[in-house]
């Protein structure tokens, strides 16, 4: 009784096996990376604004609200502005032009 059963069985996966399938690449392809160099380092933060620069990402509100504590309880002599872009993924020019104006450094937290 039981070979039967297994006998069809077999049937059926090598059926199975004999068709295509198609299967994707779920990577994608990577953009072409152009490096560039770091900016220069500041001599001293004290009297500096830095803006920590909230990515958006899974508790980098978290993280940022964190690292302002930090630094008003270590370098209190240094504003530091949290600045979140309009969307994640996507470039923000007026928050890069915020940053640019007004700011000295920024760090950017991408989340724990």
């Amino acid at each position: 009784m039981e070979r039967p059963f297994r006998d069809a069985l077999a049937l059926r996966m090598m059926t199975l096996m004999t068709q295509r399938i198609t299967v994707h690449d779920p990577r994608g392809y990577p953009p072409k990376v152009i490096g560039k160099r770091l900016a220069a380092r500041l001599p001293t933060l004290d009297g500096k604004t830095v803006y920590l620069v909230d990515c958006l990402f899974d508790n980098s509100a978290v993280f940022m609200d964190q690292l302002q504590h930090w630094f008003g309880e270590h370098l209190p002599a240094v504003d530091t502005r949290i600045i979140k872009p309009k969307e994640t993924w996507a470039d923000d020019p007026d928050m890069r032009a915020a940053i640019v104006a007004d700011g000295d450094a920024a760090i950017l937290g991408i989340g724990l």
